[in-house]
């Protein structure tokens, strides 16, 4: 008799648990790893603040010419985001996918990606990905960029510069990931309301085995209030940096976080931490983790799924009273 399939390819140590930062007694040397695992040496929050400086420095309107809405400036940003986005997502997939480099080491989940099937826009799961990530992310993210820098250099946002105050220019950059975990939680729960799941979010959920492409193929409504997270720099004093960091966090790291495996090799040694199975989860069950492990929203409105089989009963049960009640 053949052996029953493994529901799960590889999963980390068990159960998962949120930031230190968070748990009692307090742990100050466990928070400080935390952070420093997440920040430095080679960390996805380290490259895309290292795309951010270059793109700012290298690849963006000044602020002067952004005073004025012109094809050539705006045309800049899009071209540089979908070049951002293509390198990453696709040399992700690249590396795991097509060259297959690291095998199914650390693979959550080893089913293939769908080639064929009404589910997908172009029947083909990768290609409806890329489809809607180049076409929809990239507009959607440019289109708040542009505003955002527009605004910027017309003076309709606090500019905040490193000269005035250095101390709250660096903790800005460590502050968006924390945002990031609040604003995130709650719009992801209002996209499973049933009206808007079925309109937008639906699309995104396609994806129960996700890779590099899924993380930005949404639809565009579901777009547009994703990257409305940018929109807390007309609330505080912030640089451009700051907002370009922000988008390019909220890009890069949907690409990073779906990408299906746990962490990437390099000379056979774990070396960049990268999909997180928190959020597989997500895509496997639909109705836990809607957040993050930065910030526990999870724990405390209880959607928390630590990936034992004790919480996928206690999920199971909460469904079942819910829809009970229905």
């Amino acid at each position: 008799m053949a052996e029953p399939r493994r529901e799960w390819n590889y999963t980390p140590d068990l159960p998962l648990g949120v930031s230190p930062l968070w748990q009692w007694p307090p742990k100050p040397l466990a928070v400080l790893r935390w952070y420093w695992d997440g920040w430095f040496l080679i960390t996805v929050n380290l490259i895309i603040l290292g795309l951010s400086i270059a793109s700012w420095v290298w690849f963006s309107p000044s602020l002067e010419t952004a005073q004025t809405f012109a094809v050539g400036w705006i045309l800049q940003i899009i071209l540089r985001n979908l070049a951002l986005l293509v390198t990453v997502a696709g040399g992700l997939h690249l590396y795991f996918y097509t060259f297959r480099n690291q095998g199914n080491d650390l693979k959550y989940d080893t089913r293939e990606f769908a080639k064929k099937g009404g589910m997908f826009t172009l029947n083909n799961q990768v290609l409806d990905n890329i489809f809607w990530s180049c076409t929809s992310g990239v507009l959607v993210w440019s289109a708040y960029e542009v505003l955002m820098f527009w605004c910027f250099a017309n003076g309709y946002l606090w500019l905040l510069s490193w000269d005035t105050n250095p101390i709250w220019f660096v903790a800005i950059f460590f502050l968006i990931p924390i945002w990031e975990s609040f604003y995130f939680y709650w719009i992801h729960r209002w996209l499973h309301w049933p009206p808007l799941y079925r309109v937008a979010h639906a699309l995104h959920h396609r994806n129960t085995n996700v890779g590099p492409w899924s993380g930005l193929s949404m639809h565009p409504i579901e777009h547009i209030i994703y990257f409305g997270s940018v929109l807390i720099h007309w609330v505080i004093a912030s640089h451009p940096l700051h907002m370009m960091f922000h988008l390019q966090f909220y890009a890069l790291s949907a690409v990073t976080t779906h990408t299906g495996f746990e962490e990437l090799f390099i000379k056979n040694k774990k070396r960049l931490r990268l999909g997180m199975f928190h959020h597989q989860m997500h895509h496997r069950y639909f109705e836990c983790n809607y957040g993050n492990l930065d910030v526990p929203w999870d724990i405390l409105f209880g959607s928390f799924h630590d990936g034992t089989p004790e919480a996928k009963e206690r999920m199971r049960h909460r469904l079942k009273i819910r829809n009970s009640a229905r």
